[in-house]
């Protein structure tokens, strides 16, 4: 369905007033604590003093003026933050009334507002089986609506169905050229096929992954009739409550939750769990700032 321009702009608007709210009550504060002064960039040369680290010397200065010259550094006044958002046909999925591209969107918005409001620059990947729409990271409450406009408009008509999350992680390692905060928001269906990309891209960049579930996704109820269908490939079958099935549904569900905790850690980098069945996204981001802020960047584990 195509929603209707007026009722995209209310919705918007609504989404805006309710995570500046968050943003004020929980996020704000604890963003900039955690993430602010984690960069730094060259600033200018002066002459070497004694205790200088020999290994910030400008060797191509000193050969110039014949006089040993050292780099000086700056902390970063403005960071990257990417929203890598994975905008699937898995991700339309919810049984509760709220699909878990909603979750997404709404997690994602919270953290561009928390960027701009902290004077950084927020960009946009939207992502399936490849690259849906890359908005350049930049400043100001327009590309932020702009940024909220297009989470909400996350069709999937005109989308490509499947996910390829090797792929994505591959594109933002090559086209991110300054260190940046990346939020991989995904429901992270499908097999772990990505932990050289993962690792290759968290080396370069401080990455936070986000998974999005619902309670259905970790234990089906006893419903006869119930047929399962992937919404990526299509493919469908009868689900027969109790018994075998249901202890190997239950049995896969559970490695696939503790299989991505595990390669986050391997990787070093935090994953944060959002429900569909949640009240809001700030709780658990709240969680994760907080531990962040206590433990320091690249420690990984989940909140």
């Amino acid at each position: 369905r195509i929603m209707l321009a007026k009722d995209l702009l209310a919705k918007i608007r609504r989404l805006e007033i309710r995570t500046r709210r968050l943003v004020d009550a929980v996020t704000g504060g604890a963003y900039h604590s955690v993430f602010k002064g984690q960069g730094i960039e060259f600033s200018e040369v002066r002459e070497y003093a004694h205790g200088d680290d020999v290994r910030d010397i400008d060797w191509n200065v000193t050969a110039r003026t014949g006089v040993p010259y050292v780099k000086k550094y700056a902390e970063e006044r403005e960071l990257n933050v990417i929203l890598a958002v994975d905008v699937s046909a898995s991700t339309a999925f919810g049984s509760a009334g709220v699909e878990k591209k909603e979750k997404m969107a709404e997690a994602a918005a919270m953290l561009a507002l928390s960027a701009v409001r902290n004077h950084d620059k927020a960009g946009l990947m939207l992502f399936t089986d490849q690259t849906e729409l890359y908005l350049s990271p930049r400043q100001g409450r327009t590309h932020v609506l702009r940024i909220i406009r297009e989470l909400l408009a996350t069709d999937t008509q005109n989308r490509h169905t499947g996910t390829d999350l090797r792929s994505a992680m591959s594109v933002l390692t090559r086209s991110l050229k300054k260190k940046s905060i990346i939020f991989f928001i995904s429901d992270f269906a499908g097999e772990m096929d990505y932990e050289q990309e993962l690792k290759i891209l968290a080396g370069k960049h401080d990455l936070v992954l986000i998974r999005v579930t619902d309670p259905v996704e970790h234990l089906l109820p006893d419903l006869p009739g119930l047929n399962l269908t992937d919404a990526e490939s299509g493919a469908s079958a009868p689900w027969q409550p109790g018994g075998r099935a249901r202890r190997e549904y239950e049995i896969r569900s559970a490695e696939w939750r503790f299989g991505l905790q595990s390669l986050a850690l391997r990787a070093k980098v935090d994953l944060i769990d959002l429900s569909t069945t949640d009240e809001d996204s700030a709780r658990p981001l709240m969680v994760f700032f907080r531990r962040r802020g206590k433990l320091g960047r690249g420690r990984g584990g989940r909140a």
